[in-house]
């Protein structure tokens, strides 16, 4: 190759050279711009709710799409800073909606926004004491779209409370413990009948009667498991009737179907292995989801005792079933005068709610919010007063019959009867299964003579013996 041709092959090199260092100096700049153009879509802040309840302050933003967050705390004055990338508020009703919150019984004194960085939001909460707060993001379901749910936890929230048992040694003719536990609550409107009917307030008025009819009557104690509009998990709803030491727990509800002509109340108890109709089916299905809706799903839970509480469900439900089969029958028949049956009989489902080792469960449908008739009766304060009164007397009339053993109903049943009981006044030093060895009981049978839950006793107590 001579001189000539080499000067030529050089040039042409280096201009090709040239040319691929430019395209290599473009290359980042056209990224560049993708990624600046992405960052100007910034999610559009709907509407901010805020609701109280006894475990915690639920903050809740409806967001068009799904965001990245951060949150400090300030002090002095006390503030939590939530910060959203790419974010901002929606409109000038999510603004009015933000001056128009309703703090009563949070530690929330007010709320303020700020755009921040050009395209991100900041959104400080002015707190009356330091709270310990939790968030997280929920994908859309149902109605609701994603969300950035912010819980505040307050000093006393933060402490769990040691549930304070029943003495049922001391008090040898003790109450029946009923858990009554109104579906849905705060985010989970529940079925949505016409007008804005929501299932969430028509359930929680008839089991606050159900309740007070309970608490009413000699020998019954209530516990509600939701006092007010607020959200529990389902797994939260079982505790509190565990804490309580229930003896029976019940689920009231009003759902709504796929059609408006489904109509009736129904009965359900729990089924291990599957539904006893399409419908007991589906809406299993439909009130399982409530805790996707209530925000369950996305916290991080430890689940060592749920496995604890399996093994103990599978060992103890062949009795609780029986139960809840002869006792939701009770509760059918009580409905009948006074409202369309869906099933005459008691069906079958695997409620998440009805999963409660040792309690006899039922879920009750009062009725379908989806259907125009029943929905009317719903609303009705008169009728949702007819149905706490029919499910009280069925359950009164099965517990009558089947009296747990220590209580006073069981007391009364026997005709106030004592003579002939043999008793024993615990000492210092005694134990549960020493007094049974010496009375040639088992422990099994002095606890279920006493309805004790535990090998707990107490000086100067007295044990009822039962026959050997």
């Amino acid at each position: 190759m001579n001189r000539a041709t080499q000067t030529g092959v050089m040039r042409r090199t280096r201009r090709r050279l040239r040319v691929a260092i430019k395209l290599l100096l473009l290359a980042p700049l056209v990224w560049t711009a993708d990624i600046t153009a992405a960052s100007n879509d910034q999610a559009t802040i709907e509407s901010i709710r805020v609701r109280p309840s006894p475990e915690r302050t639920r903050i809740v933003l409806d967001l068009s799409q799904p965001v990245q967050h951060t949150l400090f705390s300030l002090s002095n004055p006390k503030r939590l800073v939530i910060d959203i990338e790419k974010a901002k508020l929606g409109s000038e009703r999510a603004k009015k909606i933000i001056e128009n919150l309703n703090y009563r019984g949070t530690p929330i004194k007010g709320m303020r926004t700020a755009a921040r960085n050009a395209h991100d939001l900041r959104v400080v909460l002015e707190l009356d004491e330091q709270v310990k707060p939790r968030s997280f993001v929920l994908q859309p379901i149902l109605q609701y779209g994603h969300r950035l749910v912010i819980d505040l936890y307050e000093v006393a929230q933060q402490i769990t409370p040691i549930s304070k048992q029943v003495d049922r040694i001391s008090k040898q003719m003790r109450d029946v413990v009923v858990a009554v536990d109104a579906g849905h609550g705060g985010d989970d409107p529940g079925a949505i009948g016409k007008g804005n009917f929501y299932e969430k307030n028509a359930v929680l008025a008839i089991a606050k009667k159900l309740h007070l009819l309970f608490e009413k009557e000699p020998g019954f104690k209530s516990v509600l498991t939701r006092k007010g509009d607020y959200y529990l998990a389902h797994r939260k709803r079982t505790e509190i009737a565990r804490q309580q030491q229930a003896d029976i727990f019940l689920s009231i509800h009003a759902d709504a179907f796929k059609t408006a002509e489904a109509s009736g109340a129904s009965v359900y108890a729990i089924s291990q292995k599957g539904a006893t109709s399409e419908t007991a089916r589906w809406l299993a299905e439909k009130e399982n989801s409530a805790d996707l809706i209530g925000g369950v799903g996305a916290v991080s839970l430890d689940d060592k005792d749920d496995l604890l509480a399996g093994v103990l469900l599978d060992l103890s439900m062949t009795a609780s079933l029986a139960a809840s089969l002869d006792m939701g029958q009770e509760v059918l028949n009580a409905i009948k005068p006074i409202n369309k049956l869906h099933k005459p009989r008691v069906e079958q489902a695997a409620f998440l709610v009805l999963k409660s080792p040792d309690i006899p469960s039922l879920l009750i449908e009062t009725g379908y919010i989806s259907n125009p008739a029943e929905a009317r009766k719903l609303r009705s304060s008169a009728h949702q007063q007819k149905m706490a009164n029919a499910i009280f007397l069925g359950v009164k009339r099965y517990i009558e019959s089947n009296p747990p053993a220590g209580s006073f109903i069981a007391w009364r049943k026997q005709g106030n009867r004592t003579e002939g009981v043999e008793t024993y006044k615990i000492v210092r030093g005694d134990t549960l299964s020493e007094i049974a060895l010496k009375h040639r009981v088992s422990a099994t049978q002095l606890k279920r003579a006493n309805g004790l839950v535990n090998d707990t006793i107490k000086i100067g107590q007295l044990l009822r013996i039962p026959n050997s």
